[in-house]
């Protein structure tokens, strides 16, 4: 689990309820249910209506599940595990690959491909492929929620508005002015804090899995091929070192000699 994301998220409404209360207001105060199913319901409805409800619900599960569960592997470590076990190939063949346990999936799928006979062409056109179709399926995700981000601030524009129609279709009752105006500033602030605290975050993690991810899988699938097809443990390592950044690199290289 990527605790960030729950720490940012709860963190960023925890430090708003301590400002509440540190301003000597009731968080009681701040509940409303026509700012929530203007800007929280009114944001979701006017994105659903540009995708289908199929794939807008999955859109979104998948985004809450890559955020919250995502499980970070670092490109060093991928190499080092795919140099072993292109010395393994080396050594035993490729039979030997059927021993090997990974926990990730996609580079699980590479390697029994490998040992069941798969060409060095079948295996990039097979991983390449889904991929480019996970990559998609999260793109769609950071999209929605990059969406749902801007909408958000919007709709409680519309929230504020109604509050200001109600305020002055009743300026001849005082009593009713004062909460017709805290009904129109809520609806701003709910369209700011969900925008800003969780929509938009949540959209940009969603970009950064999507961006390491399929530089991990660019690395994978590079790997592989080389160790189908034979290549020298030291050889792969020193090809896939490109990926890293310069101080990995170095650190990575000096390893290797």
């Amino acid at each position: 689990m990527d605790i960030a994301t729950l720490v940012g998220i709860i963190g960023g409404m925890g430090l708003l309820l301590v400002a509440i209360l540190l301003e000597g207001s009731s968080p009681l105060m701040f509940l409303n249910l026509l700012a929530t199913v203007v800007v929280v319901f009114g944001s979701f409805a006017a994105v659903l209506a540009r995708y289908t409800m199929s794939g807008y619900v999955s859109a979104l599960a998948n985004g809450i599940r890559s955020s919250l569960f995502y499980r970070h592997i670092s490109p060093v470590h991928l190499i080092d595990q795919l140099t072993e076990l292109a010395d393994r190939m080396r050594k035993q063949g490729p039979i030997a690959l059927e021993q090997v346990r990974i926990e990730d999936p996609f580079f699980q799928r590479g390697v029994r491909m490998i040992a069941d006979g798969y060409s060095a062409e079948a295996l990039r056109e097979s991983l390449e492929r889904e991929r480019d179709l996970d990559y998609e399926r999260l793109e769609q995700s950071h999209t929605i929620y990059r969406i749902l981000g801007e909408a958000a601030p919007s709709m409680g524009m519309v929230g504020t508005l109604i509050g200001l129609v109600s305020m002055f279709a009743h300026m001849d009752d005082p009593q009713k002015i004062g909460p017709a105006m805290s009904i129109a500033l809520i609806n701003t602030l709910y369209g700011a804090v969900f925008a800003n605290v969780v929509f938009s975050p949540i959209s940009d993690k969603l970009a950064n899995r999507n961006a390491e991810e399929s530089t991990n899988r660019s690395l994978i699938i590079e790997a592989l091929v080389m160790v189908r097809e034979g290549k020298n443990p030291a050889t792969i390592k020193d090809d896939l070192a490109s990926y890293l950044p310069l101080h990995n690199r170095r650190e990575l290289l000096d390893e290797a000699a």
